[in-house]
């Protein structure tokens, strides 16, 4: 038996399929995983993302830290309380640690010092470990918050429904800009996701979860379980750690160059030296996307062939797109390729179409 959120017993009733993620028990769908995804893509649905790991940072060193510790630049969130930040926590090898995102709690009776990460579940003691070593030359507060539940609400009528559940938050919904978070009374809402689609994550007591969850299931958001989850953000060409990024990887390899802040050219950070002997040297290596329309199903694994080099490169996420109707794929391959390439599809090998690292937006084609 794995670890299990607040909302598990609730996902049985419901029918969820269980599944192991990351030591967690957790619903791969509830009977239809293509249905969820569309559901997403057309209304709205929601995730139980509990599992995920909330960390609070408070001090006076706050801030110092966490510039030393992310790649991506605290300081963007001076001034602007709620804003939230998408950063890598690297090694000093330039490898990515975790991916997260950090919000700014100064505000909301808090004065400056105070933020919020929320790292991913199967990396959550490694995480915790190198957060405490990183912080231990730092005069800071290190809180994980394991009584806060999290549920996602996604789609083009994500807000919609949030709002007819919480009435109460209507006005601060309608000025929350996309990656910005309120909170109020321990509830802690965000205009992020992980899908391609507008919505939000909400953060709130473990108590207030399975309310949360029929009030919100009564207003018509579809319960969507890791399936669809899976699928969307593929579509949407969002990494997922383990697959297109971990310690091995840098930054500029996982297409994640724009998250690293070089300026101040005096800001030391956790693999910054590294990083720019990679910058200088050049990378061998970039992310792309993949697009079959023949018959099959890109995997994660197989082997991507570049004309121009031998050396091979190697799909790192793929799927079926419920939204295009064809196969897609995220591949770390030769910085070589360019509109072609080959797969090894069951011993044989495919030719495939190479694109950007992203494929639907907000229910819209990107290739």
């Amino acid at each position: 038996m794995g670890n299990r959120t607040p909302l598990f017993a609730l996902h049985e009733r419901m029918g969820g399929k269980i599944v192991d993620f990351g030591g967690w028990d957790m619903p791969l769908h509830y009977g239809s995983q293509m249905e969820e995804h569309h559901q997403v893509r057309r209304t709205a649905g929601m995730f139980d993302v509990s599992h995920m790991t909330v960390v609070d940072i408070d001090g006076e060193h706050a801030k110092p830290f966490l510039q030393y510790l992310l790649a991506n630049d605290v300081a963007k969130l001076d001034g602007k309380p709620g804003k939230a930040l998408y950063s890598g926590m690297l090694n000093h090898q330039g490898g990515v640690i975790d991916d997260l995102i950090v919000y700014n709690r100064e505000g909301h009776f808090l004065r400056d010092g105070h933020y919020r990460l929320v790292v991913n579940c199967a990396t959550r003691e490694k995480d915790l470990a190198w957060i405490e070593q990183v912080g231990a030359d730092y005069d800071i507060a290190i809180s994980e918050r394991p009584r806060l539940a999290m549920i996602a609400v996604q789609g083009p009528e994500a807000l919609t429904k949030v709002k007819q559940v919480l009435p109460q938050h209507a006005d601060a919904l309608d000025t929350l800009a996309v990656f910005h978070a309120f909170e109020h009374d321990q509830w802690f809402i965000g205009r992020t996701g992980y899908t391609g689609e507008d919505g939000v994550e909400i953060m709130l007591p473990d108590s207030d979860a399975e309310a949360l969850w029929h009030a919100l299931a009564d207003a018509g958001a579809t319960p969507c379980g890791l399936g669809a989850r899976d699928t969307l953000r593929l579509e949407a060409g969002m990494n997922l750690y383990g697959h297109e990024m971990d310690e091995e990887t840098s930054p500029l390899v996982a297409n994640m160059g724009w998250t690293l802040a070089w300026v101040p050219e005096q800001r030391d950070f956790v693999g910054r030296q590294a990083l720019t002997d990679e910058k200088a040297r050049g990378i061998d290596d970039k992310l792309v996307g993949l697009s079959m329309t023949a018959r099959g199903v890109l995997r994660a694994g197989q082997k991507v062939r570049v004309d121009g080099t031998e050396r091979e490169g190697v799909i790192t996420s793929g799927s079926f797109s419920p939204t295009l109707g064809h196969s897609i794929a995220l591949a770390r391959v030769p910085k070589e390729a360019a509109e072609r390439c080959e797969v090894e599809l069951r011993g044989k090998w495919v030719t495939v179409e190479v694109t950007k690292p992203a494929f639907v937006r907000h229910g819209q084609s990107l290739i």
